[in-house]
This record gives C-alpha cells, structure tokens and sequence, in this order.
C-alpha cells in the first residue's frame, strides 16, 4: 500500500491525488474547456489543486470531487478550478515579428481590399489574453499605426477563460522588469510609473487602456461574438488541446474572420495536419482566401 497515500488525511501533510481523482478530474478539464491533461501532468494538477482545497478549507481531494461534482457548486467552482490549471505564460512584444507583419502586410493588405479601419474600426481579437500583455502590445503598436494613417480606428477584443488573469489584466498594472521588452520610446509614450518609485511598477496609460474591451470566453462554447474580426491573435494555446479539439476551434477561428482576415498562431504551433480552409502566407501566419 502506498504510504504517501495512507497520510491524506494526518494535518499538515499535503493531501494526495490518487488515479481515480486524476482520471475523473482531467476528464471533467477536458470536457469544459478542452485542456487535455495526461497521466504525465498527475504532480502538476495535484499541486495546483491544492491551492484550491487550502482556499475552500478541505482536506482530501476525495472532498473535492464532491464539491465539484456535486451540482451545486459545480458552475462557481469551474471558474477557480481553471484559473488554477490554466497556463497564462505571456510578454509584451513576444514574437515580434508577428507585429511587424501586422503592421507591414496585414492591415495594409485589409485597408487596400476592404478600406478597413476607415469604413469601420478595424477589429483585432486577442483570444487567450492571459493577464493583458499581448492586447495592450496591439494597442501600442496601433497607436503608433493610427499615427501614420490620419483616420484610421481600431478596436480591440481580448478574451480569457480564466477572470483571475482577466482582474490583472484590466488593472493594466506591471512590474518594472516586466515591462523590459517594450522599446523605450513606447515606453516613455504608453507607460505611467507609480508614484512610490519603491513599488517598481508602471500601469499602461488610459489613452490604450480605453481601445480594450475585455471579457470571459471559454473557447469550447459558442463564441457569442456578433462582428467578423479582421485580425484573430490566438498564440501558444491551442498546443494544449488535442487535434481534433484544435481542429473546431481553429475552424471556429476561421468562420468568426473577415474573407482575407488573418489568424496568428504561436511559433510552435500549426495548421499541418488539421482541416482548416487557411492558407500559410508567413511563418505561423494563415490568412482566409
């Protein structure tokens, strides 16, 4: 018999997730929200889960699958769950190239087939926004866009599953060192610091703050979103679901686009092997022809 195991229940001694748990917890990650969890992520969920029983007062994780699965609880519960399994790894300016063909290629390409931007606002999607660096690095380099494009409007979409990255996100707030890959010019433009310099953060200005609307979107629903977008960001997230979950959402991608609108994927990630009706036009570019 397992001794780790024996100890669930002794104070002080971390609770253990046996295979049962495990199977029917990344079962019920899987069904929500897609997330595929193998046996080989067991340490991780147990680890991050705990946070949750420590948060809710409980002790086994056999508690816990109570709460979740009891009816009740479960549709407030799914929310904190996923905050905690979800991996929200993200940077201003990551992948830069992805901004320099938007900026060179894609909204050029846009205005010249649909005067877009200036017919009406040209609408960006960051979906996957994880605590806001990617969406506010869009509205950075928009900005500077608009500048160069008298008459040009924009507007910015940028989604989440998890409301605990959304929070930070809309707070707009960052450490100093997190921030070290803006270029100094856009720093100086787009970044306020605190006033306690001690504190060692800067908050995004509320000129770029004002071009994001953020919201809650578990991809494996039905998006809601009335409009067409013209360009769709959805980078390093689609690595963490299966091919067939990929499959219908990057074809739910494809359908939410403009005809000539762009999707950009992460730089590990790819459309090789899936159905979906875009066509590669740069390096984990795909635009809808």
């Amino acid at each position: 018999m397992n001794q780790r195991a024996d100890s669930t229940h002794m104070p002080g001694i971390p609770a253990v997730l046996k295979d049962k748990e495990f199977v029917r917890f990344s079962s019920f990650i899987y069904d929500q929200v897609g997330i595929k969890m193998p046996a080989a992520k067991k340490t991780m969920l147990e680890a991050r889960l705990q946070k949750r029983l420590k948060a809710l007062g409980l002790r086994t994780f056999e508690e816990y699958a109570e709460y979740v699965f009891s009816g009740a609880e479960k549709s407030d519960e799914l929310i904190h769950l996923i905050d905690v399994v979800t991996t929200n790894k993200t940077d201003f300016f990551r992948e830069p190239a992805h901004f320099d063909y938007l900026l060179k290629s894609a909204i050029p390409a846009l205005i010249e087939d649909r005067e877009a931007g200036y017919k009406s606002p040209f609408k960006i999607w960051s979906a996957g926004c994880s605590t806001g660096e990617e969406p506010y690095t869009l509205t950075m380099v928009i900005s500077e866009l608009m500048e160069a494009y008298p008459g040009f409007r924009a507007s910015i979409l940028a989604t989440d599953i998890s409301t605990a990255v959304l929070e930070k996100a809309k707070n707009a707030i960052y450490a100093e060192d997190r921030v070290d890959t803006i270029p100094l010019q856009m720093k100086r433009k787009y970044l306020l610091r605190s006033r306690d310099r001690c504190k060692g953060l800067v908050r995004v200005v509320p000129q770029l703050r004002s071009m994001v609307q953020f919201r809650r979107l578990n991809f494996m629903e039905d998006f809601g979103l009335q409009e067409q977008m013209d360009v769709i960001f959805c980078r390093n997230v689609i690595i963490y679901f299966d091919k067939s979950t990929q499959d219908r959402l990057l074809n739910k991608f494809y359908r939410q686009l403009v005809p000539g609108g762009y999707l950009f994927l992460g730089h590990s990630e790819t459309l090789s092997g899936l159905n979906v009706p875009l066509t590669p036009v740069a390096s984990t570019v795909y635009r809808k022809l």
